[in-house]
């Protein structure tokens, strides 16, 4: 996916998640996140939105903790959140392509603007989810390829580091495969941190998951559950997935 592409979602992503907010109530719990209020929502995500712009903005080479996030309550808690994910847009609509600045995962990409990009817009769009959770609606629609670009930032970036608590006592296998895209992932699962190779490598796997890239983003993400007919072979290992796979 191109940079624009990244930001314009982030774009839309915010001010949905903005509206979700406001629709619940900074009040109201986040079922998605347990003990968390659209407080806690709002504050974690707009402190991410500045942490992320200033990389951008300042060049900064080395990583630097969350600034921390105003004791403000509804509607100027909203106002701050919508203001710093505007000026995060800003930022990287901005920002010249030749940017130098810290970023983290290893399949980052080359471009620094293009991984604060990529990672801010699935950030939100997946906080965005946890918004709609505790305002009570059904998930907005994520495009196929957004959702495909999020599962495999997912296990080949975040589930690749040694931080990734995905582990099992012996070795088994995952696929996950996106009907709609065609696109494939095969997990293998051991003591150490999880090892992602794309495609079908033809050999048999302990449990299988299909479902269209949306489903798979919101599931993986452990947005919603990874259950369903979908799920074939060792359903522990779904469950694994869902009991230690948070980010």
């Amino acid at each position: 996916m191109e940079i624009t592409a990244y930001v314009k979602t982030l774009a839309r992503e915010g001010e949905l998640l903005a509206d979700m907010a406001e629709r619940a109530g900074t009040d109201a719990f986040v079922p998605s996140c347990p003990g968390w209020h659209v407080t806690d929502l709002l504050r974690h995500t707009g402190s991410v939105h500045r942490w992320a712009a200033a990389y951008v903005a300042e060049g900064r080479l080395e990583p630097t903790g969350f600034p921390e996030a105003p004791e403000l309550v509804g509607g100027e808690l909203l106002a701050w959140f919508r203001e710093g994910h505007a000026d995060l847009v800003r930022t990287l609509t901005q920002a010249p392509d030749d940017v130098q600045c810290w970023t983290f995962l290893p399949t980052a990409p080359p471009s620094p603007v293009a991984f604060w990009a990529r990672r801010q817009a699935h950030e939100t769009t997946v906080h965005r989810m946890d918004a709609e959770t505790a305002a009570g609606t059904v998930f907005s629609p994520v495009a196929p390829e957004f959702a495909e670009d999020g599962v495999d930032e997912l296990l080949t970036g975040f589930h690749a580091r040694p931080r990734s608590r995905v582990r099992t006592p012996e070795p088994r296998t995952m696929r996950i495969r996106a009907a709609d895209t065609g696109a494939v992932w095969t997990v293998h699962l051991s003591p150490a941190p999880p090892r992602t190779v794309l495609g079908d490598l033809g050999d048999a796997v302990d449990c299988e998951v299909t479902g269209e890239a949306s489903w798979l983003y919101e599931a993986l993400w452990n947005r919603t559950p990874l259950a369903g007919p979908g799920v074939t072979g060792d359903l522990s290992l779904a469950a694994l997935w869902m009991d230690t796979a948070g980010i």
